[in-house]
């Protein structure tokens, strides 16, 4: 049915107060300089294209220019409003604005009416097409446009709208002039929906105009679609019966009142992929006041309630939370049921432990982590702990290689005490009698105990790593690895020397040998590896590990892969020395 006589139909506002002059076409400053000049100074051109994302201002402006060219006395490139060709224009019914739809008329037919019309005469002194969706046109299409748009009559424009240029032809592109509409700011809808309120007298506030805004996301028609869509309701709670309760529950942790705040927002009419818009635009809000309060786009009591919840929340929470619902909204597209993959995300967003992904593990252990700091149930290495704290690093430092060695150190287990022995303070090393043959054990035994200890850092690093086999004539043969280890250890050979001599009271050379050049008679055998247990910890050669039977705990391999590597460092660095930390 029709209105009644002397009833008015009713008109959404964004058509009642879609802008009829330059000066109200908000948000897009740069577009009403270019064309309002262009105008003014009858430089207009003879093609535009209008860019930009939806309800921004395209076809608006469009109007705008056409009202402009045919005004019978513009002032300053505005149109006048009052004349005959601005209110025919105005009320659609011109013959010198033609508008088409190019998503419904696509094709080369259409086209090809429209170049046939295009030289015409009209009552006005400009005939302006207006050509909405131009992306849409066929290649056929297109191609009968191009020489028309390129040298059309001299009492003809064009405008073209597209939401998508990318998807234009080059050749239109490069025939028109480009202006790119932008989205609004939030505080430009704000202003818009506040005058189009005052206009039309509704009884809204502030609250309600905020949320019309955000709904908007930056377009003018949107927006004010929502703000109609509100004045209807009449508050704001209305139209989002218990969201609130959905991100108290992701608060809480509690999957139970989530699940029962999601039933009740899908029996009160939301569908599954409404949702998650909606929760992540307040956990966006959430964010925005973390991190930069100035950029969110509340106010009033939702912003208190929104910073409450961040507090609560704290920034990972937030974003894993906007990630899990973000990714829920491209599962649900090709899910047979959405509402499955909707709740199954909710719980996870509510429950931390039933997630498996990255950021989910992250908080798990960052949760640890404060647990232990805290004082509250210890990790499994808190045994370690009767030994010291351990050394503070800042986060990338690599610790040195004395600091492993007291780490683990301290990380071992102390060694059970001997009543028979005495204490090692008073134990009395015997000097060798000069005359008496040295052994092989008795000069093993010392070498560990006494003079390995006593060597200079390199010789010390370099020596770790070899071996006694033998001693043969007073002569000590000393087996390494590698010729290039032999060599750097025979550089060192009388430092070494020396040490001998002073520990035993006699001078005891040194013989360098290769383990692959030593025999069985050379000395008493490598010891073999067996199930029983690593190999002896001053025989063990990390050279001989494979990867199955590597111990990194086996007492010595530890010690001797830190003098390769000390070795190896006190050599690419000469005159550089170890500093314990």
């Amino acid at each position: 049915m029709g209105p009644a006589a002397g009833d008015e139909a009713f008109v959404s506002l964004y058509r009642r107060f879609r802008p009829g002059r330059f000066a109200d076409l908000m948000g897009q400053p740069h577009v009403v300089a270019g064309l309002q000049h262009a105008v003014r100074d009858d430089r207009v051109a003879h093609a535009y294209l209008f860019s930009g994302p939806r309800g921004t201002g395209k076809t608006s402006a469009a109007r705008i220019l056409a009202r402009a060219l045919n005004c019978e006395s513009p002032k300053d490139g505005e149109p006048c409003g009052v004349c005959d060709s601005c209110v025919e224009i105005a009320r659609g019914a011109s013959l010198d604005v033609h508008e088409l739809d190019a998503a419904s008329n696509n094709g080369v037919d259409a086209m090809r009416d429209l170049v046939a019309h295009a030289a015409l005469a009209t009552p006005g002194r400009w005939k302006v097409y207006i050509v909405d969706e131009v992306h849409m046109l066929s290649n056929a299409a297109a191609n009968a446009l191009l020489k028309t748009l390129e040298e059309p009559p001299g009492h003809v424009v064009f405008v073209l709208a597209t939401t998508d240029p990318q998807k234009v032809p080059a050749t239109i592109r490069s025939r028109t002039q480009h202006y790119e509409f932008r989205l609004f700011g939030f505080e430009t809808l704000v202003e818009l929906l506040r005058t189009v309120r005052d206009a039309a007298r509704l009884d809204l506030d502030e609250d309600v105009l905020a949320l019309a805004a955000r709904r908007g996301r930056g377009s003018a028609r949107d927006a004010l679609s929502a703000l109609d869509q509100l004045a209807a309701s009449g508050s704001v709670g209305d139209e989002r019966p218990g969201l609130a309760a959905v991100l108290d529950a992701i608060c809480e942790e509690d999957a139970q009142a989530i699940l029962v705040a999601a039933t009740a927002l899908h029996e009160a009419g939301w569908a599954p992929q409404q949702l998650p818009v909606e929760v992540v635009d307040d956990l966006r809000q959430a964010f925005l006041l973390a991190v930069a309060p100035e950029l969110a786009s509340v106010d009033g009591p939702e912003r208190q309630r929104l910073h409450d919840q961040a507090a609560r929340l704290g920034l990972p929470r937030l974003v894993r939370a906007m990630e899990l619902l973000g990714r829920a909204q491209v599962d649900m597209r090709e899910a047979p049921d959405a509402r499955v993959v909707l709740e199954v995300t909710l719980v996870r967003v509510a429950r931390v432990d039933l997630d498996p992904s990255v950021s989910g593990l992250a908080e798990r252990v960052a949760r640890l982590e404060q647990a232990q700091g805290a004082g509250g149930a210890p990790s499994a290495g808190a045994a370690r702990s009767e030994a010291g704290p351990a050394p503070v690093r800042s986060p990338g430092a690599r610790p040195t290689l004395g600091a492993v060695r007291k780490e683990r150190q301290a990380a071992a287990p102390p060694p059970e005490p001997v009543a028979e022995e005495e204490p090692p303070a008073v134990v009395v090393e015997e000097p060798v009698v000069p005359g008496e043959p040295l052994d092989r054990d008795t000069l093993v035994e010392a070498w560990g105990d006494h003079i390995l200890r006593s060597l200079p850092p390199l010789a010390k690093a370099l020596y770790s790593a070899g071996r006694f086999l033998a001693v043969e004539d007073g002569t000590a043969v000393f087996a390494v690895a590698n010729a290039p280890h032999r060599d750097r250890c025979a550089d060192l050979q009388p430092a070494v020397e020396d040490a001998l001599a002073s520990h035993f009271g006699v001078r005891v050379p040194i013989r360098l040998v290769l383990d692959t050049e030593s025999d069985t008679s050379a000395g008493p055998p490598r010891p073999s590896r067996s199930a029983s247990g690593p190999p002896a910890a001053a025989e063990t050669d990390p050279a001989d590990l494979g990867d199955d039977d590597f111990d990194p705990d086996a007492p010595g391999v530890i010690v001797e892969i830190d003098s390769l590597v000390q070795a190896r460092l006190l050599e690419a660095f000469p005159g550089a020395e170890e500093v314990q930390p």
